[in-house]
């Protein structure tokens, strides 16, 4: 239907609307069709065979609607139905118009869908007694851009009564010469966007917004002295929103700006949607702990809310381990690249704090390191009786905000142990080199007397850079080919514990690693590249700075999933790296850290039932279901048959014939040594880790727990022995 301003299509409507408001539409289903039939009539919905009514001249607009995306365009979307208006026919140079058939305006709006671009001589008109007394045109004035309409509206109350005609023109023949148009009604109710604004007093450290999982996002600005000191986008929850499982409550650090006036600035919300009220705490989370979701990991470190990645600035400084993570404070999911904070006595109970670093005009904040500049060759140490600065070097992604700076290198540090960051005035330290170049990472090479920086280049190659104060830096030499990208690490490592007999260690962001040497000036490497770790969730791995003797790292747990949750994403336990001795040479081993053990309760007493093939171990007091955490020791005697080996449920494949392991279609290396295996199977509420034989193979993987799970403790099959002990593990957060 092209024409009709009696019927009312009310089914497609409430689909729209419930598409386009998100979280801004509460009413059910049915209510929303009622509300639909008194405010909304449909004039042109362009899903035809032909323009009806429709007056067309010139060759942008074909001869009848399009179905989408027309060749050499964008992919074009937004629309709804089958078709829409779109003047790329022939491409931009194409020029032409269309006109409606007279209409008496009898509603307060008109409302409609348009894209395109907003050069001269493309618009959408509205003629009333000959002259145009609207005009409307889409958002895209440059290249890039998107072909994605949305909703705009014309407030014609002081037109009612009058009659008119749209007119739909593309006179330009230059970059984004085009228009797409659709869905064209009256209605009584406004379906554009508006732009919402909020003065606030800063009465508090944190500016409290309720956050709404799964709603539209919009952009919002936060604006002191009229400066914009905060920007992100954000799904805040409306007024008359019902709060669901996932929804939470963000909390922006306004510390800088007490006591001053700020104004908040949403833009592009319905017009239609009054936002919930913002507010401001004193204390990050009322001080409180939370943690206890279905979904919560209990001993492995997860977000408070929002998203999280990569672990960056990897810091251990006066006795607490610093852990900054890549951080979406306002979504579950991936965007708004902020770096979190949490602290630690023992990389197992965190605190979290207020976020560290945000993004700004350079870019969003993407992944980088830590250490202690104790030579204060930075020179931020003004008081001599201070402590040594805390420095960190991280990736600015100016593309993922809407700047567009490529990537580059840049430096903060803080003063006050690790409290508050401050951004280097002189940033970037290193310019843009090529592609995505990112993720830094640094350590201070002594022998050479200079900071050493590791930086991701583009492909599957890295360099390595030199600097005096990490200010001004110049490159090293490359390492390439390495089989993988993103996310370097770089140390030296005693080999069997010797430490007259080290090697280097160059790392990558999917656990590929080299053995090599390191003079200061060039990388040279003794083996190919080695495999760390086997797939399953487990990426973007980095190891602290300033841990005297030990080598510990904290690893991305890629991919897992948390339904209904406040939070996405967790790290491993926190792991100890070494150096071993084998037959092929040195390589490296991964095991839970010491301090995991004492999360240990006391070993269970388990009872042995079944045969000698197939047997489960259960604990004599209680029920197997009561242990949902739990941390296993196993040395499994294997025939020269494959063997089965089950910690409540989760199953590990081993093949003594092959030399592998599979567990939830991971598969790993593993050597049967004088007919044994070896195991360490650590399980928390939505994750399993596997180490064997003394963390040669390694497998990190993440599940969605069954909600009845009547597994045993242990069970084996196929084994012609086994020995284990287990114990329960005590929760983090309680």
């Amino acid at each position: 239907m092209l024409w009709n301003t009696g019927i009312r299509r009310v089914a497609l409507w409430t689909i729209g609307v419930l598409a386009a408001f998100g979280s801004c539409s509460a009413a059910l289903a049915q209510d929303a069709t009622q509300k639909a039939e008194k405010v909304e009539t449909i004039f042109a919905d362009f899903n035809g065979n032909d323009y009806g009514d429709w007056k067309v001249e010139g060759s942008a607009f074909g001869d009848a609607p399009v179905k989408g995306t027309l060749p050499g365009q964008m992919q074009v979307s937004g629309f709804i139905g089958d078709g829409l208006v779109n003047s790329f026919y022939g491409g931009d140079k194409a020029t032409g118009k269309m006109t409606s058939p007279e209409f008496q305006i009898a509603r307060d709006y008109i409302n409609f869908l348009i894209g395109g671009g907003g050069v001269p001589g493309v618009c959408l008109e509205l003629v009333v007694d000959g002259e145009v007394v609207r005009k409307a045109s889409g958002p895209n004035l440059v290249p890039g851009g998107t072909e994605a309409l949305e909703w705009s509206s014309w407030n014609v109350a002081d037109l009612k009564g009058k009659k008119g005609f749209f007119r739909i023109v593309d006179e330009a023949t230059g970059g984004w010469g085009h228009i797409n148009v659709d869905e064209i009604s009256f209605s009584d109710k406004r379906r554009g966007f508006v732009e919402l604004t909020r003065d606030l007093n800063v009465s508090g450290r944190y500016l409290t917004l309720p956050i709404k999982t799964g709603g539209a996002e919009s952009w919002v600005r936060i604006e002191c002295d009229g400066k914009v000191v905060r920007e992100f986008t954000a799904a805040i929850s409306s007024s008359n929103d019902e709060k669901k499982p996932g929804d939470f409550v963000s909390y922006v650090d306004m510390a800088p700006y007490r006591g001053q006036k700020i104004r908040v600035v949403v833009e592009r919300i319905p017009a239609d949607c009054e936002l919930a009220p913002f507010g401001f705490e004193e204390e990050f989370h009322h001080g409180e702990v939370a943690y206890g979701e279905k979904y919560r990991p209990q001993f492995h470190f997860s977000p408070r809310v929002g998203w999280m990645n990569d672990p960056n600035g990897l810091v251990f400084h006066d006795g607490v381990y610093h852990l900054f993570y890549q951080h979406n404070p306002m979504s579950v999911n991936w965007g708004n690249m902020t770096w979190g904070h949490a602290v630690s006595p023992d990389l197992l109970h965190w605190t979290e704090v207020a976020d560290a670093l945000y993004p700004d005009e350079l870019g969003t904040i993407f992944s980088g390191s830590g250490a202690v500049d104790v030579n204060n060759t930075t020179g931020f140490q003004k008081d001599p009786n201070g402590s040594a600065p805390l420095v960190f070097m991280f990736t600015y992604n100016g593309p993922s905000m809407r700047y567009g700076n490529l990537a580059s290198q840049a430096l903060a540090y803080s003063l006050d142990g690790g409290k508050t960051l401050v951004k280097y005035e002189g940033n970037p330290t290193i310019p843009h080199i090529v592609g995505g170049n990112r993720d830094p990472k640094i350590f201070w090479h002594d022998p050479s007397q200079k900071w050493v920086c590791a930086l991701y280049l583009d492909g599957e190659d890295y360099a390595l850079f030199g600097s005096k104060d990490l200010k001004k830096w110049n490159e090293l030499c490359r390492i390439e080919r390495l089989g993988c990208s993103e996310c370097p690490d770089i140390f030296e490592l005693a080999i069997d514990g010797d430490e007259n007999n080290k090697a280097w260690v160059f790392w990558g962001g999917n656990g590929k690693y080299l053995v090599g040497d390191f003079d200061g000036r060039e990388f040279k490497s003794r083996t190919a590249p080695l495999d760390a770790k086997w797939g399953g969730n487990d990426y973007a791995a980095q190891t602290y700075s300033d841990t005297p003797g030990r080598r510990i790292q904290f690893s991305w747990m890629q991919g897992g999933v948390y339904p209904d949750s406040p939070f996405n994403q967790q790290f491993t336990v926190p792991r100890e790296l070494t150096l071993r001795s084998t037959a092929d040479g040195p390589r490296l081993c991964i095991n839970p850290v010491v301090e995991v053990e004492t999360l240990r309760g006391n070993a269970l007493q388990l009872q042995k039932s079944g045969s000698a093939a197939d047997f489960t171990l259960v604990p004599q007091e209680g029920d197997s279901k009561d242990y949902e955490l739990l941390d296993c020791e196993a040395v499994i005697t294997l025939g020269d048959e494959p063997a089965v080996v089950e910690l409540r449920g989760r199953k590990i494949l081993l093949d003594p014939a092959e030399k592998k392991m599979t567990h939830d279609g991971v598969v790993a290396p593993l050597e049967v040594v004088d007919g044994n295996v070896k195991l360490r199977l650590i399980l928390d509420r939505v994750s399993l880790e596997i180490f064997a034989n003394d963390g040669l193979s390694q497998i990190a993987k993440c599940f969605v727990p069954e909600d009845e799970n009547d597994a045993p403790l242990l069970r084996v099959q196929g084994a012609k022995e086994a020995k284990a002990t287990i114990w329960p593990m005590k929760s983090v957060w309680n």
